[in-house]
């Protein structure tokens, strides 16, 4: 069954999916510390081996196969890496902003529709749904920022300090427009992937959602390029 059809018999799995994985998420985050940690090497774990899975099924040889898991298995780690030594209001950057590149993506593309990206190997992408994914991402780190911004102000009662600065806009926008990037990127690989394997979705694990690599594919992108970023910075220094 495809169709509108097939999506409203969906959509109860998705959204009774979607609420267990936001509960079970949102305890983790709340108790933070190992459990914080623990649930996202968790959730890592079996993102990686869903991208091996792929990877077995899309490399023509032996050579291509194993490097394709070594690859993978480095893009993971430094994902995970980068997030399991993240403060909370990192995480809270990182998956606001890549939720928004997907939430404001899927509304764009689907209201302004218009060319697509690449549609050989993710039809529904569209150069709209980019640039709503950019705003998106803009927007989120816009009202993070001002957030972060009006709790110094009510909690250490700074009266001259600045709920948004202006002068911010040079960093914000490029930040959106760079977390937006990455983040479709991330999915491109992996609908690139699925199409070499030729299968939908990366398991079967979540109800009406696919698998976890589903779900996390732009963020472990984002992740893994902010963990090469400050790895650069750091100069390799100890």
């Amino acid at each position: 069954m495809t169709g509108p059809a097939a999506r409203k018999s969906d959509l109860g799995p998705r959204v009774v999916s979607a609420i267990v994985m936001l509960v079970v998420a949102g305890a983790c985050f709340a108790l933070g510390g190992w459990w914080l940690r623990g649930f996202v090497i968790l959730v890592a774990l079996v993102a990686l081996w869903e991208l091996i899975a792929l990877i077995a099924k899309a490399g023509d040889t032996v050579i291509k196969r194993l490097f394709g898991m070594i690859a993978g298995a480095v893009y993971v780690a430094g994902a995970t890496l980068f997030l399991v030594q993240s403060s909370k209001l990192t995480i809270i950057a990182v998956v606001g902003a890549v939720i928004c590149v997907d939430v404001f993506a899927y509304g764009f593309g689907r209201t302004i529709g218009g060319p697509k990206i690449a549609p050989r190997i993710s039809p529904s992408k569209t150069w709209a749904g980019l640039g709503g994914a950019m705003v998106g991402a803009t927007l989120f780190f816009s009202l993070l920022t001002a957030a972060v911004g009006a709790w110094i102000v009510g909690h250490f009662s700074l009266r001259d300090a600045n709920v948004f600065s202006p002068d911010l806009v040079p960093v914000l926008v490029p930040l959106g427009v760079a977390t937006a990037i990455v983040a479709q990127a991330g999915d491109f690989l992996e609908s690139w992937l699925k199409r070499k394997a030729g299968v939908k979705d990366s398991s079967h694990l979540i109800p009406g959602h696919g698998g976890v690599l589903d779900r996390v594919d732009g963020l472990l992108a984002v992740s893994f390029v902010a963990e090469l970023i400050q790895i650069s910075q750091s100069g390799f220094a100890v």
